[in-house]
């Protein structure tokens, strides 16, 4: 077998970390991706992979070998696309997003994209998961908060502003707290997924929030606040048009929440094809024009407070 397939073999086995599952892309079976590995080490004179009945792991110097074969690969790519004259770009985009900005904020621009791209497809797995990039094969991810893995590139593509929200008629009902303490007192619906979730920060002011439900999603939190079951804080994107006609109101506006940071992130050591700078800069653009991304609609629903936090954030 040619040294360019043996490769591409260990590149999706190093990404995809196991060899069944290589196996099933490339249509083989598990024996034979195995046996190509093993001719391949035989031929570099080194041991590029330790393996076990449980896992997989990269030696010293299988980590250099894969960083240098993944920068070739995409290399070729990169350059058969230009021989062939293809202007726009081409190829499987895999791109990981948390569920509620995916389905709210991102899947609204792909159909533009891919009429801009058709050369392109994407694979967008819906996940609140800090994937690992390399493992799962993951070309870009999107990550809210602040960044904990350096040894990703990323790229700031917007700041949201967080609102302490909730129907009017559980706040006619219960009343309608004038300060952060006040929640005390109230029915508050949190993320039980967050660590953080149960810990609002309003400026100096931190509360924590008691209440009889929680729920493992941004979506859970915006039906949960539409039914009247209590006080949530989310971000504003999530409920914009709810606050907007009075669905839904935004409470402690004189105590502004942090905002979040939004990044997209990829490998470091990884070549970055057309495909995926192109993905980049259309979400960075179209990001950039979302009122709810970029304060501008904070702004018209006369949440000030929001917007401070997305100028002190910005700093």
């Amino acid at each position: 077998m040619d040294r360019f397939t043996l490769m591409q073999c260990y590149v999706r086995a190093v990404e995809a970390g196991s060899f069944s599952a290589v196996a099933r892309e490339l249509g083989t079976s598990q024996p034979t991706v195995s046996k190509n590995i093993a001719q391949l080490e035989m031929h570099l004179g080194v041991r590029l992979l330790q393996r076990s009945t449980r896992k997989m792991s990269l030696t010293s110097e299988g980590e250099v070998y894969y960083a240098e074969c993944r920068r070739i690969l995409d290399s070729v790519s990169e350059a058969e696309t230009n021989a062939r004259g293809q202007k726009a770009a081409s190829g499987l985009l895999r791109v990981c997003c948390p569920p509620a900005l995916a389905r709210h904020r991102v899947m609204p621009l792909i159909a533009p994209f891919l009429a801009q791209h058709p050369g392109i497809c994407i694979d967008l797995q819906f996940s609140n998961r800090d994937a690992d990039l390399i493992e799962d094969g993951i070309d870009l991810a999107f990550r809210l908060g602040s960044l904990k893995d350096s040894s990703y590139h990323a790229r700031l593509v917007a700041q949201y502003a967080l609102c302490c929200a909730a129907a009017p008629g559980y706040l006619d009902q219960h009343g309608r707290p004038q300060t952060p303490a006040d929640l005390v007192n109230h029915n508050c619906v949190v993320l039980s997924a967050s660590r953080a979730g149960t810990i609002w920060t309003f400026g100096a002011e931190m509360v924590r929030p008691q209440g009889n439900l929680r729920v493992d999603s941004h979506e859970g939190l915006r039906s949960a606040a539409l039914s009247g079951l209590g006080i949530v804080v989310a971000p504003t994107w999530l409920f914009a048009d709810e606050l907007h006609d009075g669905r839904l109101e935004c409470l402690l506006e004189a105590w502004p929440i942090a905002a979040v940071p939004v990044n997209l992130v990829y490998p470091a050591k990884r070549f970055l094809p057309t495909r995926t700078r192109a993905f980049i800069d259309h979400i960075a653009d179209a990001f950039a024009r979302d009122p709810c991304l970029n304060g501008e609609a904070v702004t018209e629903m006369g949440l000030e407070p929001c917007v401070k936090a997305l100028r002190t954030a910005a700093l």
